[in-house]
């Protein structure tokens, strides 16, 4: 069955404007390999959705952010300033430069591809369905920061609980930097498991997902947060999926995987200091496709967005797709791997995290008891 991929045109307006890490180019450099690299009908096809309604930004956020957040960012577009307390609700990281795109407008249409993902899967059209522009995991309900306005991983697995009846859900954050916007919606439950593997928060934005951070009340145990060291590569993120994803998952019984995350783990990423290569982006996809196939009818929806290397993301973002959705391709890396990055140096550090991660996690999963 061909993979399904959500995009269109109107992403490009996710654009926070010139001098911006985020801007609306990113999208397009994707489609155009993707394009160029494999035959749609054979290996995948891309749908459009419609934007998100009113009543669908209300199951995340409250009225009275959506309200500001509509009004500011189209004042923005037309070269116009809003008056009102933009620290109230947005963290500086969110205020455009420049001429910024249609961004709430784009937002509201990442939601809407959201509901659309997760249709598809539940109806049975397609078993795995990526959502380009998706994974923005730094939104809260009344706070938008990390250049998300809303948070469409949050609303996968709400509209699923809601709408589908579901009881289990797998949150697979491979993002850099911690999913604290996510972490904070599903902090206290226990039927969405959030796994996110991350660059050590020590070390960057937003300096949340310690190790010892594992949920409170019926939720405790159900964060699991694995801080990777700084150059952490392919062996580091093998072994958190042998010794943390695939056992706690096994133990879970997830109905479904929502995974999030983009190229921003790449060795040159610009704003973060990992050490994946393009190879270590297509075990992802493939470790979550064993995963989804094993436990969950091959069910995944997989939001993509970040990455901040213009010449790597749209390869990172091919091959997670790629080995989700079990297409064999080659694709090289868009530059050359320095010395450092040629074997995984952060190996040891990584496996006495994996050995703190277990010891917390202890007293809620058998197949930690032991460790």
């Amino acid at each position: 069955m061909a993979i399904g991929i959500l995009y269109r045109e109107e992403l490009r307006e996710y654009d926070f404007g010139p001098g911006h890490p985020f801007r609306g180019d990113r999208y397009e450099a994707f489609v155009h390999l993707i394009r160029e690299s494999l035959t749609e009908d054979d290996s995948y096809r891309i749908l459009e959705s419609d934007w998100a309604t009113a009543k669908d930004l209300l199951l995340i956020c409250d009225r009275d952010y959506i309200d500001f957040t509509t009004e500011f960012y189209k004042a923005a577009n037309l070269g116009l300033e809003y008056a009102g307390p933009f620290a109230q609700f947005h963290s500086a990281d969110n205020e455009p430069g420049g001429k910024p795109g249609k961004v709430e407008e784009a937002a509201r249409l990442v939601i809407g591809q959201a509901k659309l993902a997760c249709d598809l899967v539940q109806g049975g059209d397609f078993e795995k369905v990526v959502s380009i522009g998706g994974g923005l995991h730094h939104a809260q309900r009344d706070y938008g920061e990390g250049f998300c306005l809303y948070n469409d991983v949050v609303f996968c697995a709400l509209y699923l609980l809601e709408n589908y009846g579901l009881e289990r859900i797998l949150i697979l954050d491979t993002d850099a930097h911690a999913g604290n916007g996510t972490s904070s919606y599903f902090y206290q439950t226990s039927n969405v498991l959030l796994i996110d593997m991350h660059q050590d928060p020590v070390t960057l934005y937003p300096g949340t997902g310690f190790a010892n951070q594992i949920g409170e009340g019926e939720g405790k145990g159900y964060t699991i947060n694995v801080p990777l060291p700084v150059f952490a590569g392919y062996d580091s993120y093998e072994l958190i999926f042998n010794e943390i994803v695939q056992p706690v998952a096994e133990e879970f019984r997830p109905q479904l995987i929502i995974r999030n995350g983009g190229s921003d783990p790449y060795f040159e990423d610009g704003l973060t200091s990992l050490g994946l290569t393009v190879s270590g982006f297509g075990m992802i996809g493939k470790r979550v496709a064993q995963l989804s196939a094993q436990l969950c009818q091959g069910k995944v929806i997989d939001l993509v967005a970040s990455g901040y290397n213009r010449r790597a993301l749209p390869y990172a973002w091919l091959a997670l797709i790629c080995g989700l959705a079990g297409i064999q391709i080659s694709l090289p890396d868009p530059e050359p791997i320095p010395q450092r990055f040629t074997r995984d140096n952060a190996f040891e550090d990584t496996k006495a995290i994996i050995r703190e991660v277990k010891r917390n996690l202890s007293d809620f999963w058998r197949c930690f008891s032991t460790a």
